[in-house]
């Protein structure tokens, strides 16, 4: 009778346990489905209301808590943009006048003499203009030498030699792919119906890699000017390609460099490998930032001369993630990470050595309070669950996070090299996937230059024409002069004299 009872409470404990274990999972369940939800249909922003945040620490803080914050500079209230607001026109727009009189003074122009006008203005447009263009070149023999033979103008080096494609139409298929992500089948096709020209997706696509082919040298300087600039941030996008051999498609990844202030660069790998960092850092030396992928500090430590430092912005996304779960937490630290972007804000315009001073002085001690709310939080929580993630996550590159502090020429996130990579993502929602994988190096150079394009304001139609009409007549040395940067300098110095 004894031991049937020790069986019972012994199967009893074995059933609490169980049960204990599936509740705990059920509650991580449901915390990620909660999370999904919010990701899928909730708000995007990360900012927390600091009322709010009192109210689920359960104290209202004092000012002596407030020593430790920085000061708040009085901001002025952001304008709401009107919704009824004229459109602006630029001054240089050419101007059509039309002049309407009444008829009576058409009738007798004599009779009447004008006193005023009244002007109303509207914006029109001409739809795309389709021309042939005839290049003639007249052949001329001497009428004093007889046997001199005939004479004819050279005909300027062409793109596509022996081919109709001028730099106006190969520009303007680039502009509506790769800035107005409108495939090339669309464009076939709005060729065919509303122009009646008969142009197909193949010969425009081996027009794409020609024109890449063109412009690789120049993204190539970029690239050389941004392996000395001691100071990147590196990320990486996916994108689908299809498979020559085996059929079907894979993933491949976008590696974008990003110097801030100046350059970015796209390299296009059929992988997210470490070998894939080669071209780029395998001569570099400086900082690299980067989020928490294990690839990049692999690679520092096989290669020297590689600082690392990591993003806030990510720290910040974990702990947004995780604020149901342990909503006095996680409003606590996402208003520390609040505070030191206030700081950010504040020494947007600084220089180097300022922020560095400033961010010793006042970052350094909210990084100080994290640090040790987080060393003392991180074994509460269950190992899978949001707010441990979040935790051990920062923790990991805790030394990384703390870079930009004793460093005024880092940034606190990687948000910048997002935000080059964010027109690639409105493009591959139209055209899927890149075709071939040798097609992904031309996204690449191409997604390079009309990014440092609209970096630094260049209208991208009106740089890619140029360049593309002057490439064919330059040498490789000479078209390190037409990298998006220095064209801008020369034209500005052009206007300028």
């Amino acid at each position: 009778m004894q031991s049937q009872i020790e069986q019972l409470q012994q199967q009893n404990a074995e059933l609490v346990a169980q049960v204990t274990t599936l509740c705990a999972e059920n509650k991580l369940l449901q915390q990620k489905i909660q999370l999904l939800l919010k990701r899928m249909f909730g708000s995007k922003s990360e900012k927390i209301d600091s009322r709010q945040l009192e109210l689920l620490l359960g104290y209202a803080p004092t000012a002596r808590e407030h020593d430790d914050d920085p000061p708040k500079s009085p901001t002025p209230p952001r304008p709401r943009a009107s919704r009824d607001r004229k459109p602006r026109l630029p001054e240089n727009l050419p101007t059509e006048e039309i002049v309407i009189d009444p008829e009576a003074v058409k009738q007798n122009p004599a009779a009447y003499q004008c006193i005023g006008e009244e002007v109303t203005e509207e914006l029109d447009v001409t739809p795309t203009r389709y021309f042939r263009r005839r290049i003639i070149r007249r052949k001329y023999t001497s009428k004093v030498n007889r046997a001199q033979p005939p004479i004819i103008a050279p005909l300027a080096p062409r793109l596509v030699e022996g081919g109709f494609a001028s730099p106006g139409l190969i520009t303007d298929i680039l502009i509506k792919k790769y800035v107005d992500h409108l495939p090339l089948y669309r464009q076939e096709m709005i060729l065919r119906t509303r122009h009646g020209i008969e142009l197909s997706r193949q010969t425009m696509c081996e027009w794409v890699r020609m024109a890449a082919d063109w412009l690789q040298p120049i993204y190539r300087h970029i690239g050389d000017e941004l392996k000395t600039c001691g100071y990147l941030q590196v990320d990486e996008t996916p994108i689908r390609f299809c498979q020559t051999e085996t059929g079907g498609s894979r993933k491949g990844y976008l590696w974008v460099y990003n110097q801030p202030g100046g350059d970015v660069l796209f390299e296009w790998h059929t992988g997210r490998g470490g070998g894939c960092l080669d071209g780029m850092l395998r001569e570099f030396r400086g900082n690299v930032q980067s989020d928490g992928y294990l690839v990049y500090d692999s690679y520092a430590k096989r290669h020297g001369g590689i600082t690392l430092a990591a993003c806030w912005a990510h720290v910040r996304r974990k702990f947004d993630e995780a604020e149901q779960e342990s909503p006095s937490l996680a409003g606590w630290l996402l208003h520390q990470i609040r505070l030191m972007y206030r700081i950010e804000n504040e020494l947007r315009d600084k220089g180097p050595a300022l922020r560095q001073a400033v961010r010793s002085a006042q970052t350094g001690m909210i990084l100080a309070r994290i640090g040790k709310v987080l060393r003392l939080k991180q074994a509460v929580f269950l190992p899978k669950s949001a707010m441990r993630t979040a935790i051990a996550y920062a923790v990991d590159l805790w030394v990384e996070l703390q870079r930009f502090r004793d460093d005024g020429r880092l940034e606190i996130d990687n948000n910048l090299v997002e935000n080059a990579i964010r027109p690639t993502a409105i493009g591959k929602k139209n055209w899927l996937f890149i075709g071939h994988p040798d097609a992904g190096d031309r996204s690449a150079i191409l997604y390079t230059l009309l990014a440092n394009c609209r970096r630094l304001g260049i209208n991208p139609q009106e740089y890619l024409l140029d360049v593309l009409t002057r490439l064919p007549a330059l040498t490789n040395r000479q078209t390190a002069d037409l990298t998006p940067r220095r064209w801008l300098a020369a034209r500005s110095r052009s206007q300028a004299a």
